[in-house]
């Protein structure tokens, strides 16, 4: 096998800080790294128990919000519970052909669908 997993996935923030509070107080993400980087901080987090990461990364600019990012949920109206508490517009959780789904942006137009597992 040429390429055995995907590791990180780099998301574009404008405020590495603020990008931290949101997906560890919102989301319950955890932070596994935090590294002084020469453009920032190399900052990644990850559901718990899960090994690919996001990398909240700052030093792009230009580079346009990531769009479709699916992850998974056993509870999705915990979810939806969750994302009110914190003031994340989100729509769902609704019935498709394939099962229910949440959709939500983070605060830098990042969007995920979250499917319920």
């Amino acid at each position: 096998m040429l390429i055995s997993s995907i590791l990180t996935i780099t998301v574009p923030v404008a405020d590495q800080g603020a990008a931290l509070d949101f997906y560890t107080r919102a989301l319950d993400f955890e932070v596994r790294s935090d590294n002084p980087f020469p453009m920032g901080r190399w900052l990644t987090v990850a559901p718990k128990g899960e090994t690919t990461t996001l990398l909240l990364a700052s030093w792009f600019p230009d580079m346009a919000p990531v769009g479709g990012l699916v992850v998974g949920s056993s509870d999705l109206d915990a979810l939806a519970a969750r994302l009110r508490e914190h003031e994340v517009a989100f729509d769902g959780p609704s019935e498709q052909a394939w099962g229910r789904q949440l959709l939500f942006h983070d605060p830098y137009g990042n969007g995920f669908v979250v499917s319920q597992a």
